[in-house]
């Protein structure tokens, strides 16, 4: 992972070797949905406090999108209120898609802080790694004879979205699920898009595939996520949650912004 490159908009950090301070990197605001279940805040939390032991002395923060207190722009003007100037928004999202497109850079664009937006979270392989870890934990054999494999699959279970940018990112995460398990892994979507998770797992299992897992493609606990492991034939994943490959997936993200916008303000 890249060291945070500091940004020179930043107050004043600690004092170097030569005892001048250097500016503070830019503050990393995680940006989430929000959700009417209270499990989704606690699992965010939980989050945000990961990514905060793995990179101490950086400022992090939780804003969202609806639903759940701080909202997004209340987060950005407490910031700029204790004289923050300079923030990274990293989306708990897993694609491309409105809230990412629109509804985020609205919001950032009303702050009197200098703002970027990092990209969503997926497709990544950190994902990969936290779903294959979250289906060994629900009972998926970690090493799975030739019969397991012949007979397995996997119903990858997100939210879904009307953006096809969004689809094509979940159908990049089904694709790396599936070389890493070895069994075909379907995205299937709780609304907005097709195939639902119950039509997925009809069609595996006219295709001989009885032993079938729902990967729960959801960064929190909430409604869809419910909904979609309900209909689970063998087993069911938890959510991402809290997951160690989650926080360095958004230290991941915050870097792969602040090197952007390094290397843009070179090439200008």
């Amino acid at each position: 992972m890249r060291p945070v490159s500091p940004s020179p908009a930043g107050r004043p950090g600690p004092a170097g070797p030569h005892g001048r301070r250097r500016p503070e990197p830019p503050a990393l605001v995680l940006v989430g949905h929000g959700s009417r279940d209270p499990r989704a805040l606690a699992t965010v939390r939980e989050l945000l406090a990961r990514v905060s032991g793995l990179r101490p002395g950086l400022s992090v923060h939780l804003g969202h999108i609806e639903l759940n207190e701080p909202l997004l722009p209340d987060t950005l003007a407490a910031l700029d209120a204790r004289g923050t100037t300079d923030a990274v928004l990293v989306p708990l999202l897993l694609g491309r898609g409105h809230h990412v497109k629109h509804d985020i850079p609205g919001m950032a664009a009303g702050a009197r802080l200098h703002t970027r937006v990092a990209r969503p979270l997926g497709p990544h392989p950190l994902l990969v790694d936290t779903l294959h870890a979250r289906l060994v934990d629900a009972g998926w054999p970690a090493d799975p004879t030739d019969a397991e494999r012949r007979a397995g699959a996997v119903v990858l279970a997100a939210a879904g979205s009307r953006d096809p940018d969004n689809a094509s990112d979940t159908d990049r995460t089904a694709r790396l699920l599936a070389r890493r398990l070895g069994v075909p892994v379907v995205p299937a979507y709780a609304s907005a898009a097709a195939p639902t998770v119950e039509s997925a797992l009809r069609d595996l299992a006219a295709r001989g595939r009885h032993r079938v897992a729902v990967a729960s493609y959801f960064t929190a606990p909430g409604r869809f996520a419910t909904q979609c492991a309900a209909h689970a034939p063998w087993l069911a994943s938890a959510p991402l949650g809290a997951h160690p490959a989650m926080a360095r997936l958004v230290l991941t993200r915050y870097d792969e912004a602040l090197t952007a916008a390094h290397d843009a303000s070179h090439a200008a």
